[in-house]
């Protein structure tokens, strides 16, 4: 992998989200107008958080993670935070092991594990058990949920797949059908190929919502199914529901599988802070690629 690979990945999931998040909540989501500020939501600000922890100590720790992720929260660096991320936040703030915090039940098994996951792609092999026991850790800080480890690690999968193909294609179902645990995730892989599911069929039969196996394989899918960003973007934001998740997940994923000069630029130079989130990325670029 490249350093300029990294930063595309990255990158386009910052964009996905700060466009995702212009529709959020919409009766008719759409992209938005030219003038539009675009402002990153918790979802790329906690990655941003991952990635700074890795370039400081130059490995995936979980305890490091989560002191990174509290640092941010004293620092009022996140906004509209999930419940299941809020409560572990408040619960580190407060002194809690970063291993018990987690939500737990139902409500832990939302995506916010799989959305953050992204920088642990490029460090763990997710066929390793030692590195897969990490992901579930670092999963963990935030949802104590079977199903919200496993949509972050088909996330996993699916990025190092792209990036060593170069390409995206419906083997990639397959693949992530044999490679995951059983699950209400793997199901929906399986059903994505054996029904030969578009984005629009998936959320007929499914849902665009925030829980993860939900909008995980509904990200995975639209990357899949859309070749570019510019046919992406407007396309998956339609489909409603947790817009700037769903959006996220699929630029990273498009991105891990294209030329980085395929980066839509025009959004990236209309996000806010735009500077600072250049500068993590390419901190952390650096630092992976110099190990």
């Amino acid at each position: 992998m490249s350093e300029s690979q990294i930063l595309a990945i990255l990158l386009a999931g910052a964009i996905g989200d700060a466009v995702g998040a212009h529709a959020e909540g919409s009766s008719s989501p759409s992209l938005p107008h030219d003038e539009t500020p675009l402002r990153i939501t918790d979802d790329t600000q906690l990655t941003l958080a991952t990635a700074e922890s890795i370039t400081e100590h130059r490995q995936v720790l979980p305890e490091k993670i989560a002191e990174r992720f509290t640092l941010w929260y004293r620092q009022r660096r996140f906004t509209g935070l999930g419940s299941s991320t809020l409560k572990a936040l408040r619960e580190l703030d407060a002194g809690g092991h970063w291993a018990t915090v987690g939500a737990v039940g139902e409500r832990a098994a939302g995506n916010g594990a799989a959305i953050r996951i992204a920088p642990l792609a490029f460090l763990l092999d997710p066929e390793n058990d030692l590195d897969r026991r990490t992901i579930r850790d670092v999963c963990r800080i935030s949802h104590r949920h079977d199903e919200a480890y496993l949509g972050a690690l088909a996330l996993i999968h699916s990025i190092r797949f792209a990036m060593v193909r170069g390409n995206l294609s419906g083997e990639l179902f397959d693949f992530l059908s044999a490679s995951l645990p059983d699950s209400v995730v793997r199901d929906r892989f399986r059903s994505i190929q054996s029904e030969s599911l578009s984005p629009y069929d998936y959320v007929a039969r499914f849902s665009s919502s925030g829980y993860v196996a939900d909008s995980v394989p509904l990200a995975i899918l639209s990357a899949v199914y859309f070749s570019d960003f510019e046919t992406l973007l407007p396309e998956i934001i339609s489909l409603g529901g947790d817009t700037d998740s769903n959006t996220s997940m699929a630029c990273q994923l498009l991105a891990a599988s294209q030329d980085s000069n395929s980066l839509p630029a025009n959004w990236f130079n209309r996000l806010e802070d735009v500077s600072q989130i250049k500068q993590i990325v390419h901190d952390f670029s650096l630092s992976i690629c110099s190990r």
